[in-house]
């Protein structure tokens, strides 16, 4: 796999990014909308709650109320779908997108720059253990071949679910009495999490780091990177 391209690649065109984009904002805004209804989906609605966001815990918890098939079928849709978005992403901007990842994530892009001369090899357990947003555009930035990103994606999220599976059933009853909580406390805890919802996406827009924000700009923030010397470059 070649290293980060450091030539600008030939823009996408606005139509090709807001195709890529669009349905990234509806994943993170579905996202959102599973955290603040989490008390009430959790047990009446687990297909639901884990459709909106299959974060662990999430799927943790509602493992033991859904068939094998329900939970595998949708917990590895939700999980993959935003992952080759992110791919296209890095792919079509090169090391652009990764600059633009380390304005918006400044931790994971350290990271990854620290680890850009290792990760022809790297990049493959990273996929398969923790293939998160950012790791799935410093890939796609990386030229990593699609039918490895694609195998290794998809693979790495079944064990992932496997896992988790079996860690709910050998927590069971924790996890029951956690849900019983939740069904007794049910009005309050909604409450709370709406709340915290809302008061993260106000706090982050006020920031300035809104993940909505931030992919609506994506296009103009990368033409600022394009613009400005890296300071590796400057160095030297």
């Amino acid at each position: 796999m070649r290293t980060l391209n450091r030539q600008r690649r030939t823009a996408p065109s606005h139509r090709t990014i807001w195709l890529i984009i669009t349905p990234i904002i509806v994943l993170v805004i579905a996202a959102n909308v599973g955290d603040a209804l989490a008390p009430t989906l959790v047990d009446r609605h687990p297909l639901a709650l884990i459709a909106l966001n299959a974060r662990n815990r999430n799927l943790v918890l509602v493992t033991n109320s859904l068939d094998p098939i329900s939970y595998y079928t949708v917990g590895t849709l939700r999980l993959l779908l935003s992952d080759p978005l992110f791919y296209l992403l890095g792919y079509l901007y090169g090391d652009q997108a990764v600059q633009w990842m380390e304005r918006k994530a400044p931790t994971y892009g350290r990271l990854l720059r620290t680890a850009e001369r290792f990760f022809a090899t790297a990049a493959y357990p990273l996929i398969f253990f923790a293939p998160n947003n950012y790791i799935c555009l410093f890939a796609g930035a990386a030229g990593m071949p699609v039918v490895a990103f694609v195998i290794l994606n998809v693979s790495g999220t079944l064990v992932r679910l496997y896992v988790l599976r079996v860690l709910g059933d050998v927590l069971d009853k924790p996890i029951q009495a956690i849900i019983d909580f939740i069904k007794d406390y049910r009005a309050p805890l909604l409450v709370i999490t709406i709340g915290l919802v809302v008061f993260s996406v106000w706090n982050e827009h006020r920031l300035g780091r809104g993940e909505i924000e931030a992919l609506t700009h994506l296009e103009e923030e990368i033409e600022e990177t394009v613009s400005e010397p890296r300071q590796e470059d400057q160095d030297r």
